[in-house]
């Protein structure tokens, strides 16, 4: 077996050989954010929109929108979509629960369909098919672990039955999805929205944060106004001498992002391609090791392409006790997790929603044997190489 690594990373009151997740943090971002405090200038303003027009040129979007999270990236796509009382919209289930939870608190119901296989566990678009009714208003997909959804069948259906498509990109900057005609877009470009986050584990972070991409002026005109209040104008506006009254042109909120974590951005943003050629090579390293082994690896034959960076979920063989395994792990000094539990069997959802077990057997059967095994720009090749084969051990 390869030696431990050396470096102990306390976390949660543990001290992690191989942590599941880590921030590349450096000089860089630390000078970005000091030169912010020189200035004084804190909240949202010139850093702010450098960084709007950075993401949107590196995804080929009209427009970005920096917000506080990904949570409220969702809930303005919804509003500046219309989603509201009566309509529903169809998301998968195995997902964080914030790309259901922005429909429900736009007014909306949420109908949840399957994921396509264990080899593939983005939605299945037969599955949305089937679930559509005339009270159906969009279809909210989520491109998890990185990994492009069935974008052309998606969006064939949207366009026959006269639906949005929100894209939740949360685990998927700078990814793209190869349509069968040859054009290549960027994944937050292909439906009316798409909704990034910056969240602490996330292939960047600014600790907290989201983006809002829209190709459609008025769609991402609508989300500036309802991120600030409904305000015609800002404070960085009116410091400028750009404006000096404002009116209030819809009820809105506060979800303003801040130079700081613009700043932060901005440096993460340059920095991911590289971030994301060593998330590519733990990876690799993690597919040899588990070849022709009993962990099953979804996704195994597209990561070659250069998706899936974010996340790592294997799928344990049947009937293994997987809060066993990640005890062991633990003990190993190996943090996991689990990505994730299907929102659908959560209590709100099932008192709510009428959402029963056996509804979605494929991401119920899935959702009982994946694993989230380390996977960060930070990590070396010996790292994968201990949390490979202390797996492959515990699991013998």
């Amino acid at each position: 077996m390869s030696s431990s690594p050396n470096n102990k990373i306390s976390a949660a009151g543990f001290n992690w050989k191989v942590t599941l997740c880590e921030p590349d943090i450096g000089t860089e971002e630390i000078e970005a954010v000091t030169e912010v405090l020189k200035r004084r200038w804190l909240t949202a303003g010139g850093v702010t929109a450098r960084f709007e027009k950075q993401f949107a040129e590196r995804l080929n979007v009209k427009n970005a929108i920096a917000v506080s999270n990904c949570s409220a990236a969702l809930l303005l796509a919804n509003q500046a979509l219309g989603i509201g009382r009566g309509d529903e919209v169809i998301c998968p289930s195995l997902t964080f629960a914030a790309s259901a939870n922005a429909s429900i608190f736009a007014g909306a119901s949420v109908v949840f369909a399957d994921i396509r296989s264990e080899h593939d566990l983005t939605v299945d678009p037969s599955d949305i098919e089937s679930k559509i009714t005339e009270k159906t208003k969009a279809i909210t997909v989520v491109h998890y672990a990185g990994f492009s959804c069935m974008m052309d069948e998606i969006t064939e259906i949207a366009e026959r039955h006269g639906l949005h498509i929100i894209e939740d990109c949360a685990h998927a900057p700078l990814m793209s999805h190869v349509f069968k005609d040859g054009k290549v877009m960027s994944l937050g470009s292909i439906g009316e929205a798409g909704c990034f986050s910056f969240y602490g584990n996330k292939n960047i972070t600014t600790g907290e944060g989201g983006m809002v991409t829209a190709n459609d002026d008025a769609i991402a005109e609508k989300i500036r106004l309802l991120r600030s209040h409904g305000m015609s104008a800002n404070s960085f506006d009116k410091i400028k001498g750009h404006a000096f009254k404002y009116d209030i042109t819809s009820p809105g909120f506060n979800f303003r992002f801040d130079d700081l974590r613009a700043s932060i951005g901005i440096v993460q943003l340059d920095k991911l391609e590289k971030s994301n050629a060593v998330r590519k090579k733990v990876a690799g390293i993690y597919l040899e090791y588990f070849d022709n082994s009993p962990v099953s690896i979804p996704f195994r034959n597209r990561y070659e392409t250069g998706q899936g960076l974010h996340i790592f979920p294997v799928l344990l063989p049947r009937r293994c006790d997987r809060n066993s395994v990640m005890m062991k792990l633990k003990e190993s000094g190996i943090q996991s997790s689990i990505h994730y539990s299907p929102i659908h069997l959560f209590s709100y959802y099932r008192e709510n929603f009428g959402c029963k077990k056996g509804s979605l057997p494929v991401t119920e059967r899935v959702s009982e044997r994946i694993l989230t095994l380390p996977l960060h720009s930070r990590m070396s090749g010996d790292n994968a190489a201990f949390v490979a084969e202390n797996l492959l051990k515990v699991i013998a």
